[in-house]
C-alpha cells in the first residue's frame, strides 16, 4: 500500500496484502486529506487505524475493532493496519525515570568548562529531564559556585555534575568529590575513565546503608559514560575490594559499609558513548550499543544485583531518527550533548554557537586532548572555521619527535611563538609555572627533573586555553577555538534547515529536547505502520521541527 498522491492517500494494486481485522465506526472520522493525515499521525496520544473503504485508504483514530477475520460485522470495513498511542513518557526505561525523579528518559550530557551550564540543567530539570553541569577544566571555586547556584533554587530540580578522570592532575578528583559530598550532590556523570579511581569509589559508597526492609540504599548515584567494553565491565562490577579497604582504613566508610558495597555496581546506569564530541573512540552506535546491552545482561546475571543495571545511549544523536533508533535498540535513556552546545542556554560564546550552527557532519576532526596529551589521547572537535585541530596535531608531532624545548629546531620554535602561541615560549612557561604552582606543584617538580615533561606542560598551555577562548568568544584567537563537536551537530543542522531552528538564537534546550523526543516517538509510530506494509509519501513521513506549543498540543 502506498500513502501518496494529491490527497495523500492512493490505493494501488496490492499483492499478498491481508487485512488484519474489521473496522467499524463513524464514517465521518475517516480522513484522506494531507493536513488531516498529518494531524492524525502526529497526535501521539491517540491510536491510528488504516481502513480500506471502497478501494481507498483512510486514517482515523476512532474505532470498534474486531480481529475475527471470518465474521465481518455489519457496517465493517477491512482494517489494514494500526498503531497504538506512542507516549513520550514511555520512551526508555521507566525505572530510570522513577529512580532519578524524571518525567522523560532524557539526559543533557556534560560538556567541560561549564558549556553544559546550570542554565541548561535548570531548563531541562523544570521540564522533567536532567542535565549534567560540565565541571571538567574548571577551578574548584567555579564548580562550587555552580553547585551553590543549583542548591539555592527555590523550586529544586533534578541535576547532576560531571566528574572527569584526571590521571595527570594529582588530587583534583579528590577535591571535586569533596565538594560534591560537602554540598550533597547526589548524581554525577563519570567520563573519560580508563579505570576506577579511589575518589570515584569514595563518592559512590559514601552513605551506603540498609533500609528497614534490608534493601541497600546508595544516596550517591553514578552514570558512567563509556565507549569500551573493558571499561564498562569495571563500572558494572562492584567497587574493587582493595579500594574499599583503603577507604575503611582512611575512615571514610565502615567495615559494614564496605561489605554492603560489594553488592552494588559502581554505576547502575551506563551510557554507551558512540561517535561523540570531545573524548570519544568514534565507535559506531549500531555496533557499540547492543554490545553494551549484552554486557549489562551478563553482569546482572553474574552479580545478582537488587538494582537493575541499565544502558543509555549517547553520541551521534542529533535528529529524531537517530533518537528513535536509540530507543528501538533498547536505550534506557537518551544522552544529548553536541546539539545542546549550540543552544542559547549553553555556557559558550555567541561566536562559538554560530560556528556550531554552520557545521556539517564532515566538519569535524580528531585532535590531541589537553588533559591526556602525553598519553596520545584525542578528542573530537569542530574543524570548520578554526585551525585548532591542525595546530594541536603539530604540537603532538613535535612532542613525539623531540625531547625538550631546547632541542626544537629554530624554525619550529619560531613557528610556535609567532603562529600558535603568539608569545615567546619563555613567557608561556612563566605563566604555566604560575598556574601549576597554585593548581599542582608536583607538576613543576617533575618538569625540573624531566625536560620532556616541561615541554608537554608548555604545549598543554595552548590545548588548555583554546577551549576557554571559544567559551569567552575571544575574537583575536578565533582561529584557535577548540570546540568539542561530533557529527550529530551537523546532522541536527541539516534537519533544522528551513525551520526556526536554523538560527542559533532560536535554539532553546527544552525546545530541542522535546523535538527530539516527540520526533523519535513519531518516527517509531511511522516505522510501526511501515512494518505492516504501509509506505508513506514524503510529506507525511517528514518529521520536521515544531514549536513547543505545537508539540504540547499533540502530546
Amino acid at each position: 500500500m502506498t500513502l501518496s498522491g494529491n490527497n495523500g492517500l492512493v490505493w494501488p494494486s496490492i499483492s499478498q496484502q491481508m487485512h488484519l481485522g474489521w473496522w467499524k465506526g463513524d464514517l465521518a472520522s475517516l480522513k484522506s486529506e494531507g493536513a488531516d493525515l498529518q494531524t492524525l499521525l502526529g497526535n501521539l496520544t491517540r491510536p491510528v487505524f488504516v481502513v480500506l473503504k471502497d478501494g481507498k485508504l483512510y486514517l482515523t483514530n476512532q474505532a470498534d475493532i474486531s480481529f475475527d477475520l471470518n465474521n465481518r460485522p455489519a457496517g465493517g470495513f477491512p482494517l489494514m493496519g494500526f498503531a497504538a498511542p506512542t507516549i513520550l513518557e514511555n520512551l526508555g526505561d521507566s525505572s530510570f525515570c522513577q529512580d532519578h525523579g524524571l518525567r522523560y528518559a532524557y539526559v543533557g550530557g556534560s560538556m567541560a568548562h561549564g558549556i553544559s551550564s546550570p542554565e541548561i540543567a535548570i531548563a531541562l530539570g523544570r521540564s522533567g529531564m536532567v542535565g549534567f553541569i560540565g565541571a571538567a577544566g574548571d577551578s574548584p571555586a567555579k564548580v562550587e559556585k555552580a553547585i551553590l547556584q543549583m542548591k539555592s533554587l527555590k523550586e529544586p530540580v533534578p541535576f547532576g555534575f560531571n566528574l572527569i578522570h584526571s590521571p595527570n592532575e594529582k588530587g583534583l578528583e579528590d577535591v571535586i568529590v569533596d565538594l560534591y559530598l560537602k554540598h550533597g550532590v547526589r548524581l554525577i556523570e563519570a567520563s573519560a575513565f580508563l579505570a576506577m579511581s579511589l575518589p570515584l569509589v569514595r563518592y559512590r559508597v559514601t552513605g551506603i546503608h540498609e533500609d528497614a526492609n534490608g534493601r541497600i540504599v546508595t544516596p550517591n548515584k553514578v552514570i558512567a559514560k563509556v565507549s569500551r567494553v573493558e571499561v564498562a565491565s569495571k563500572f558494572f562490577a562492584p567497587p574493587p575490594e582493595k579500594m574499599l579497604q583503603k577507604l575503611v582504613e582512611a575512615g571514610f566508610i565502615t567495615e559494614h559499609q564496605a561489605k554492603l558495597a560489594t553488592r552494588i555496581p559502581v554505576a547502575q546506569d551506563l551510557t554507551s558513548e558512540a561517535d561523540s564530541g570531545g573524548h570519544t573512540d568514534n565507535r559506531p552506535a549500531v555496533s557499540l550499543h547492543p554490545t553494551m546491552v549484552a554486557l549489562k545482561n551478563r553482569m546482572q546475571e553474574e552479580h545478582k544485583y537488587e538494582m537493575p543495571l541499565r544502558v543509555g545511549f549517547g553520541g551521534g544523536t542529533g535528529t529524531p531518527a537517530s533518537a528513535a533508533a536509540a530507543f528501538a535498540m533498547g536505550a534506557a535513556y537518551l544522552v544529548v550533548g553536541s546539539a545542546h552546545q549550540a543552544c542559547v542556554e549553553s555556557g559558550t560564546s555567541d561566536a562559538a554557537r554560530l560556528m556550531l550552527a554552520n557545521a556539517g557532519q564532515a566538519d569535524i576532526a580528531m585532535a590531541p586532548a589537553g588533559d591526556m596529551f602525553e598519553m596520545g589521547v584525542t578528542v573530537q572537535v569542530l574543524k570548520r572555521g578554526t585551525m585548532f585541530a591542525m595546530r594541536a596535531q603539530k604540537l603532538y608531532e613535535l612532542f613525539r619527535k623531540y625531547d625538550s624545548i631546547e632541542s626544537l629546531p629554530a624554525a619550529d620554535r619560531q613557528m610556535l611563538e609567532k603562529t600558535i602561541f603568539q608569545d615567546s615560549i619563555d613567557n608561556i612557561w612563566k605563566g604555566t609555572a604560575d598556574f601549576f604552582r597554585q593548581r599542582d606543584p608536583s607538576q613543576l617538580e617533575k618538569a625540573e627533573q624531566d625536560p620532556h615533561h616541561k615541554m608537554a606542560l608548555v604545549f598543554r598551555w595552548y590545548l588548555g586555553l583554546s577551549p576557554r577562548w571559544a567559551v569567552a568568544g575571544e575574537e583575536s584567537r578565533k582561529v584557535d577555538y577548540q570546540i568539542w563537536c561530533g557529527p550529530a551537530m551537523g546532522a541536527f543542522n541539516e534537519w533544522a534547515k528551513g525551520s526556526f531552528f536554523e538560527k542559533p538564537e532560536n535554539r532553546k534546550v527544552v525546545d530541542v529536547a522535546m523535538n527530539l523526543l516527540y520526533g523519535a516517538a513519531l518516527e517509531l509510530r511511522l516505522t510501526q505502520l511501515r512494518n505492516q506494509g504501509l509506505k508513506f509519501a514524503n510529506h507525511l513521513s517528514n518529521v520536521a521541527p515544531k514549536t513547543l506549543d505545537q508539540i504540547n498540543s499533540l502530546i
